[in-house]
């Protein structure tokens, strides 16, 4: 029941993301082929629509456009849009979205402009969030840079950097990577097809930007002592997963882990003896 109720808000989400780009590309009356295109991408490239087949996003459009059809008033699509989008990294991904495809042939039209501060005023997007987005999109660039890592994928990298830290991630690490992400109450909204994506994810942003950017992302993005204390405790579960215990490169990883967060040696271990 638990896994239903996630993959339904998941397509929720999606459709609700679908249906805000669809508004952007309609604004003027007509969707341009360069819109339609400018809206896959953006679809193709969003880990929210990871495993999501070719098939499945086409039935995904469709039903969207249907909604929009349908509906009686703009503010009857927006309430929608705010109801199945509660958390304010989504809306803010819906008005980045919404923007791409507004932006598709680098200047959007008045009424595309007109419909964009519809949309933002009607998700709560500052004006701050706004300038960072049209410049972001404007440059051609990914919308991770505004939105930042999603906390369930810094939690995984946390895993990552100390079970990758002498250069290889051995089994019993890399179970207890699962194990966490299937058991760890951190997890419990995210379904498996995301867990595992947000460890692929997690694996490759590691390997391509190294230790010290990574360390500064995890520093920008966990905020929260709740969530550092974590991200910690995640972290000591895979340095632990050895029969030796962690080797001196995972305690390294650990003391850079405590320095990054802020932690007091008596955090550490108490975080420690609960792992």
């Amino acid at each position: 029941m638990a896994h239903e109720s996630i993959r339904t808000a998941r397509t929720e989400r999606n459709a609700a993301l679908i249906e805000t780009m669809l508004l952007a590309a309609s604004a003027d009356g007509r969707v341009e082929p360069r819109e339609l295109q400018i809206l896959i991408a953006r679809v193709i490239e969003r880990p929210e629509f990871e495993g999501t087949d070719a098939e499945a996003l086409n039935a995904l459009v469709e039903s969207s456009a249907k909604r929009l059809s349908q509906a009686a008033k703009l503010e009857d699509v927006l309430s929608s849009l705010r109801e199945r989008l509660p958390e304010h990294r989504n809306r803010l991904l819906a008005f980045g979205l919404a923007a791409s495809v507004a932006f598709a042939d680098r200047k959007a039209s008045r009424e595309e402009l007109g419909l964009l501060k519809t949309i933002q005023s009607a998700l709560g997007i500052s004006e701050a969030e706004v300038q960072r987005v049209v410049d972001t999109v404007q440059r051609g660039e990914s919308l991770a840079d505004v939105l930042g890592d999603p906390p369930e994928l810094l939690f995984t990298e946390t895993m990552v950097l100390v079970g990758a830290a002498d250069g290889v991630v051995r089994e019993s690490e890399l179970m207890a990577m699962f194990e966490n992400l299937a058991g760890d109450p951190v997890f419990h909204d995210v379904s498996r097809a995301a867990a595992e994506a947000a460890l692929r994810t997690a694996i490759t942003n590691v390997a391509n930007e190294g230790l010290p950017r990574r360390l500064a992302a995890l520093a920008r993005g966990l905020t929260t002592r709740g969530q550092r204390k974590k991200a910690f405790q995640l972290a000591v579960r895979v340095a632990n997963a050895g029969e030796s215990g962690p080797g001196k490169a995972e305690l390294k990883v650990l003391e850079l882990l405590q320095s990054t967060f802020g932690l007091a040696d008596d955090e550490v271990k108490k975080l420690t003896a609960e792992a």
